[in-house]
């Protein structure tokens, strides 16, 4: 705590001085005597109580001239209050929903692993805007940037791959996320594209989309999904579903072309891990920024002396009126 204005404070002089005169005029004072045969009555009895109520109200209005002044001085107290503002990233997440990504190389299979850990990501990310887009034969846009985490992660959980007409279309998909992004006036514009296999679908290119990506200063992180060799795969027969296994397809240069044409990086996750792993290297290259300012909040404390103040004279008011008018 201190004072706004600490040379007021020299006024507390002033109550020093009235309570030294009222001292001197109560052992000045020369009190009326009565001859008695004996005081044992009254040294039996102590001080009247009486006697000492008739100084209580001079020492209210003492502390209530001491509260007003120190309330005049202005007490406040501060601390150090930090503003922070971000210069926020947005990044749009480019997920393949094709029925490869049933195949069981990861747990409990590529699509509902690839979600989870997503939302991982996106939890992991309060003050950036993100958006969803889905593709496969076609591709279309789940969520557009938003900062609201709770829908944005609602939406992923609802992504499955009977959404859209099966197939692998990496440049449409790339395409579309693009397009939600292109016009954000964030620093950094960011697409993580997904997907476990070889475009066969579409009417862009992905070296296409590419190029669009780097016109408009978007980076684009590519990462393939899928173990290597062949992986387990839910085929429908007579008999129910059967396991078989399949050969893993990943056009892997294409997603690495992909990834530094738009200075982006491509990543291969073999697993449920190493997928985590890959995301949460994004998420270290893809720091958000931000400026922190220093200042002062303050807070003014001359409130609780003033009222303190004032009850202190509303007593000393009623004892004047209600109890010293009684005394004898």
């Amino acid at each position: 705590m201190f004072f706004e204005y600490p040379k007021i404070l020299w006024f507390e002089i002033l109550p020093l001085l009235l309570v030294a005169h009222y001292l001197w005029l109560e052992l000045g004072r020369r009190n009326p005597h009565l001859r008695v045969s004996a005081i044992t009555p009254w040294t039996a009895s102590g001080p009247g109580v009486m006697n000492v109520m008739r100084h209580i109200p001079f020492v209210l209005r003492i502390f209530a001239i001491v509260m007003i002044i120190i309330a005049i001085a202005r007490p406040r107290s501060s601390e150090k209050m930090d503003r922070i503002d971000t210069e926020g990233i947005d990044i749009v997440l480019a997920m393949d929903v094709s029925t490869s990504m049933l195949a069981r190389d990861f747990n409990p299979d590529r699509i509902s692993a690839a979600k989870d850990i997503a939302i991982e990501f996106i939890a992991q990310r309060p003050s950036d805007r993100m958006g969803i887009v889905v593709f496969a034969g076609e591709s279309f846009t789940q969520c557009p940037l938003t900062t609201d985490r709770a829908t944005l992660i609602n939406l992923m959980k609802e992504i499955s791959t009977d959404l859209i007409e099966d197939g692998t279309a990496i440049g449409n998909g790339l395409a579309t996320a693009v397009a939600r992004i292109k016009d954000s006036d964030a620093k950094s514009r960011v697409v993580i594209l997904l997907t476990d296999g070889v475009n066969n679908r579409g009417e862009i290119t992905p070296q296409m989309a590419a190029e669009i990506a780097k016109t408009y200063g978007v980076r684009v992180y590519t990462i393939g999904v899928g173990a290597n060799g062949m992986a387990p795969y839910p085929v429908m027969t007579p008999w129910g579903v059967d396991i078989q296994k399949v050969q893993v397809e990943i056009d892997e240069a294409l997603l690495t072309e992909i990834a530094q044409t738009t200075g982006g990086r491509y990543f291969r996750a073999t697993d449920n891990t190493k997928l985590m792993e890959i995301y949460n290297e994004i998420n270290k290259m893809e720091t958000t920024r931000t400026t922190v300012d220093s200042f002062p909040i303050y807070k003014e404390l001359f409130s609780g002396y003033a009222l303190a103040a004032l009850a202190a004279l509303l007593l000393e008011m009623i004892l004047r009126l209600f109890v010293i008018k009684r005394l004898p």
